[in-house]
């Protein structure tokens, strides 16, 4: 391919195992003027093993500000750049999405050239729906943030994707079985197509066990079953008959909410309202 003048690569590295590398984008590589890596050491490596002897510029989430326009200054006379990031595609979860943004917006030319992406990797393996899906990326790192993101996610029917870093997987895993239920489906796919790559599948109850019981290593991807079809719907009035036989056995509004919710697939948050207004003796007024 010829590389044209004052245009952006948006350039696809491997996420794991080399081999994934295209032979297209070693080319591209090998031939712009400037590639603007996410972190120039990791990029070295790949650029020594593939023999690319094309110069670096630093561009990441801490310099953006004053790299974007020294980019653009470059990209409007004449050079061609390249832009990587320490893994996968540019843009997904990571900075590199401004940069292309200004180009777009001042008229540069911007070229993908396709390769390995952790989410798409993993649900192509998952085992789960594929025909429709969201990526999330990574969630909130704060837990009251993040518990009301996946509430508003509660009741989507698309399999959800997500990142996760290691040192967050464990409390990600416990707020998706308080928001979705234990009962859900996830796929947990660990190093992606390095030696030690990994899939583990079960309920979310089943992951929260499993990853109490060792540590977590490496970057995670996880593939989350959307919400099961909902059941033929319920009038009000037949709800809170549920909600009265259930908690007629004992058990607390808060959790008789939780248990519907999970046989109706309706949010836990309207069968609570809901459970509020029935008088019950002797219950429970959580």
């Amino acid at each position: 391919m010829d590389i044209k003048s004052g245009t952006l690569y948006v350039v696809a590295t491997p996420i794991g195992n080399l081999e994934d590398m295209t032979f297209r984008a070693v080319k591209v590589l090998q031939t712009v003027d400037i590639i603007a890596a996410e972190d120039t050491r990791h990029t070295g490596r790949l650029l020594q093993h593939f023999q690319v002897t094309t110069k670096q510029m630093s561009y990441h989430e801490h310099n953006r500000s004053s790299r974007i326009p020294e980019l653009l200054e470059q990209l409007s006379h004449g050079k061609a750049i390249a832009l990587v990031s320490d893994a996968g595609i540019p843009g997904i979860s990571d900075p590199g999405y401004e940069l292309v943004k200004v180009c777009v917006e001042a008229g540069i030319p911007v070229v993908p050239i396709p390769g390995a992406n952790a989410a798409m990797t993993a649900l192509s393996a998952a085992g789960l729906p594929t025909d429709r899906f969201v990526f999330e990326g990574f969630l909130p790192a704060k837990s009251q943030q993040r518990r009301s993101h996946l509430e508003f996610l509660e009741a989507e029917a698309r399999t959800l994707i997500f990142y996760e870093s290691p040192h967050r997987l464990r409390e990600t895993l416990q707020d998706l079985g308080e928001v979705f239920g234990n009962t859900r489906q996830i796929v947990i796919a660990r190093e992606l197509t390095k030696l030690y790559e990994e899939f583990w599948r079960g309920t979310i109850e089943e992951a929260i066990i499993h990853y109490s019981q060792r540590e977590a290593q490496g970057e995670y991807t996880l593939v989350v079953a959307g919400t099961p079809p909902a059941k033929p719907q319920l009038t009000e009035e037949e709800l809170k008959a549920e909600l009265h036989k259930i908690m007629s056995q004992g058990i607390s509004r808060s959790q008789a909410s939780r248990q519907l919710a999970k046989e109706t697939s309706l949010p836990r948050r309207q069968l609570y309202q809901l459970a509020l207004s029935i008088k019950m003796s002797n219950q429970d007024s959580e």
